[in-house]
């Protein structure tokens, strides 16, 4: 059967054209900063000026200077490009880019006030600027959350239209369908095959495979697809590719290309053109230098501040599980840290005083996998243990780690020795960080992970941290603690 053939029967099935949603999606953003925005800026306003005096001149002056403020900071964040489709509900570049635009707009601000000479309250922007960032940041985290429980249900995402050999093909099409966030859903493929015939994805699913990709664009169109992925080049040499682009002009599908180097974030990626031939260069992981200054800076901030506010709950708790069961409050075992150091990490105590002594009887019983011990049903859990469990609130004292310098706020899963001596080589890349309170693998499924799935996602933090992206998943921890996501 032909391309053309197949093409004609995919169209006269009734396929839903793609929505539009980046334009819904893209007003709705808009209009949730705007709200956030101009709520920071009239608080600064209130505060600054109060409710007295309405007609005094610095008063009526700094209402033009906060309407002034409001449309300059929605120009920015939409000239930053927070509204691309792309950043939505991924990554953490929408965050950056958030942050980017606010503190470029209040350095705008500063700019012409000292270039012409006008006198506007510090204590004024002192209040919009940080309030303002945290309404935004806060916002797009809810919006995001949103957006991500409707891709789940199917809505929101693009059918593309996936090209490549088949074991290529499954590949992307495994990566995409796991993280649905990503907004894709595959619609078909062309895996180049004699003829059409049905293709089966390693998720079970079953997709229409065109078979030769010389009308790839005619069946995109067909299959209702927004976009064509291409996976990999084996199948598809530089001709092709540049026919198939071409063809593409004026379509409005849009075309990606799948490389071979993976789990790799895109500030690590930088494309360096030459001569026509477009070089992905990849930075390499730094694992020293100010970015960890930074980071250790905001460790020990936040988790200081942190001790303070929860100190009631941390002496409630102690009180707690020194009356429900026999034993020390805390939990003291030996972990593997940054570089193969070991430390004491400490913990409220959930288990019974022998739970060590237990552990080899319980073997048989591992519901873990790899390396990892895990027991839905643990009996060596005690009633308190198994409410601290289920809210995490036994890892609260680890914050004392963490202002030692033992541990991070974010970073890889603590390992015991036993279960880095059965590490392979390339996992032993997760001691080139020190590890987290919470991290990937808390925020990504926890005890629901198989072992491949955990190595993979630490392996990802370990090579592509940045201070945004542990403030996303310090975020989504929030989330995943009060929905009990894997917890036990």
């Amino acid at each position: 059967m032909s391309t053309a053939t197949v093409a004609g029967v995919f169209a006269t099935e009734k396929v839903k054209a793609p929505v539009a949603w980046r334009s819904v999606v893209r007003a709705r953003l808009v209009t949730l900063d705007a709200v956030l925005v101009t709520i920071a800026v009239a608080c600064a306003f209130v505060l600054r000026f109060g409710q007295t005096d309405k007609h005094a001149p610095s008063s009526s002056d700094y209402l033009w200077v906060s309407v002034a403020l409001v449309v300059c900071w929605m120009v920015s964040l939409w000239g930053a490009q927070t509204y691309r489709a792309e950043y939505l509900a991924l990554g953490s570049e929408e965050f950056r880019r958030v942050i980017r635009a606010t503190f470029s707009v209040f350095g705008l601000f500063a700019i012409v006030s000292m270039v012409f000479k006008l006198d506007i309250s510090r204590s004024f922007l002192a209040v919009a600027l940080p309030l303002g960032l945290c309404l935004l940041l806060v916002g797009r985290a809810v919006a995001r959350m949103r957006l991500n429980r409707q891709r789940g249900r199917g809505r929101f995402v693009d059918p593309v239209l996936v090209i490549g050999a088949p074991q290529e093909v499954r590949y992307v099409a495994q990566r995409v369908g796991s993280h649905p966030a990503a907004g894709y859903r595959v619609a078909g493929v062309a895996t180049g095959a004699e003829r059409a015939d049905d293709f089966e994805l390693s998720n079970g699913e079953v997709v229409p495979d065109i078979g030769a990709m010389e009308g790839a664009l005619a069946s995109a169109k067909a299959l209702g697809a927004s976009g064509i992925i291409v996976a990999g080049q084996s199948r598809v040499d530089r001709g092709s590719l540049r026919q198939l682009s071409w063809s593409m002009e004026g379509s409005g599908l849009s075309l990606a290309l799948a490389s071979r180097m993976t789990d790799v974030a895109g500030p690590r990626i930088h494309w360096r053109p030459i001569e026509g031939l477009p070089l992905m260069s990849v930075e390499m992981p730094r694992y020293s230098g100010v970015r960890f200054a930074a980071k250790r800076a905001f460790d020990l901030v936040a988790s200081v501040t942190g001790l303070l506010i929860l100190s009631p709950l941390l002496l409630a708790i102690a009180v707690v599980i020194k009356f429900d069961s026999p034993g020390p409050v805390f939990f003291r075992q030996t972990r593997v840290g940054v570089n193969g150091s070991k430390f004491q990490m400490i913990k409220f105590r959930s288990m019974c005083v022998d739970a060590e002594d237990r552990l080899a009887e319980l073997q048989d019983l591992n519901e873990g996998h790899g390396a990892l011990f895990k027991l839905r049903d643990d009996p060596r859990v005690t009633r308190v243990g198994a409410f601290l469990r289920k809210y995490s609130l036994d890892e609260l004292p680890q914050l004392f780690n963490v202002v030692i310098g033992d541990m991070s706020l974010v970073g890889p899963r603590p390992p015991l020795p036993s279960e880095v001596e059965s590490y392979e080589a390339h996992v032993k890349r997760r001691l080139n960080v020190k590890p987290g309170i919470t991290g990937p693998w808390q925020v990504g499924g926890r005890s629901n992970l198989t072992w491949e799935e955990t190595v993979r996602k630490d392996l990802y933090y370990v090579e592509n941290w940045s201070l945004a992206g542990d403030i996303l998943i310090l975020i989504k921890t929030v989330r995943a603690v009060l929905m009990r996501d894997g917890a036990y």
